[in-house]
């Protein structure tokens, strides 16, 4: 039996997990892949976590093992090009422009170290995983799917898929956009295709990026070069119409480097790929409620937005933040955590700056 059970264990549910350690509630995460393994080499999906999400990171105690260095064999783990260091790296300055517009920001104009940090989601995810196993209360099953959900008035009752049953307070769905929780819930989502797919792949550059972001706005979409701690690599997300970006995925790498030299320009030299590519198609998608009877929604699972602004996992980490504090301190006043009138505060707290959010990248 738990307190509160969170459905993925990922970088938004293992910080919840993480916010709620060392409390008094029993845990449990369950999560489908191996937790706590990093990708060997220059891994495609990074994230651009705020200030915000730091403090966050700081608070739970993650950060320092997000930004424990760890050496890693590279270019299909060479012996001798074995030794990278894969750091959170800062973004001091940004650039964006479409045609002669010119936007920059630095980071020294509003009196702080950087403006984010660009880390690789496997980092991210390690190590939440790391610092979870640390606290007593937190029991993580993984790998584990969740097969069932049936909601009383007084728990919940989950099986999972490998047959083991569950009595649960709070489930709480951290488990993506296509989230089964919420499925389970019955709570509806809506769903909106953009047309557009991000693709996503580690570029050498001839020149430093000088821990500055880039950002061009083209016809078909806007092309973000984010620097890595590697001064001459940078993770890039390219999103285009799905005609373009599908003609983009069956270019071999010479001509995809040519065409994003083009997109790009001469501004960091030359530039090359460095990692496979991804390609990721791209929706807005918002739950109608974050809450219903003893289940609350957090992250993709409550709301997906376009990555124009780097903030759809850091709208996540504040999600579960936040739903932590009200947690919390419900436990502190003996407090039923699945409580409707507990969760609704959540809600309330959470749900007007994910909308807006939507509103201004969409």
């Amino acid at each position: 039996q738990y307190d509160v059970l969170i459905a993925g264990g990922g970088m938004v549910g293992g910080s919840l997990a993480c916010a709620l350690g060392g409390s008094g509630l029993r845990v449990g995460v369950i999560e489908p892949q191996a937790a706590g393994v990093t990708e060997q080499g220059p891994a495609p999906r990074v994230s651009a976590i705020t200030l915000a999400s730091q403090t966050v990171f700081e608070n739970v105690g993650a950060w320092a093992g997000m930004c424990a260095q760890r050496a890693t064999a590279m270019d299909g783990g060479s012996a001798e090009n074995a030794g990278a260091v894969f750091l959170p790296s800062p973004v001091e300055a940004m650039r964006i422009w479409e045609d002669s517009s010119i936007l920059n920001f630095d980071s020294a104009d509003i009196g702080e170290p950087c403006l984010a940090w660009i880390i690789e989601n496997s980092v991210i995810v390690a190590a939440l995983a790391a610092r979870m196993r640390q606290f007593a209360n937190i029991e993580v099953l993984s790998p584990a799917r969740v097969a069932t959900a049936q909601f009383g008035d007084e728990r919940v009752s989950v099986r999972l898929e490998d047959g083991r049953a569950l009595q649960v307070k709070l489930l709480v769905g951290a488990d993506g956009a296509d989230s089964r929780i919420r499925r389970a819930a019955g709570i509806e989502w809506t769903r909106h295709d953009l047309g557009q797919s991000a693709i996503v792949a580690v570029v050498q550059t001839e020149r430093p990026h000088a821990h500055t972001a880039w950002q061009h706005f083209l016809a078909t979409g806007p092309l973000a070069f984010l620097p890595l701690a590697d001064p001459q690599r940078v993770s890039i997300v390219w999103s285009a119409d799905t005609a373009r970006s599908v003609e983009l995925m069956h270019l071999d790498a010479a001509a995809f480097n040519a065409e994003l030299q083009v997109a790009f320009g001469d501004h960091l030299g030359s530039v090359q790929l460095a990692s496979e590519r991804a390609a990721i198609p791209l929706a807005l998608g918002f739950a109608r409620d974050y809450c219903a009877q003893r289940v609350a929604l957090i992250g993709d699972a409550a709301h997906t937005v376009h990555p124009l602004a780097g903030q759809g996992v850091n709208l996540g980490i504040l999600d579960a933040a936040t739903l932590a504090e009200i947690l919390l301190a419900a436990a502190a006043r003996k407090r039923d955590p699945g409580a409707h009138t507990v969760l609704r505060r959540y809600e309330r707290a959470r749900k007007g700056a994910d909308v807006g959010m939507q509103i201004v990248t969409g």
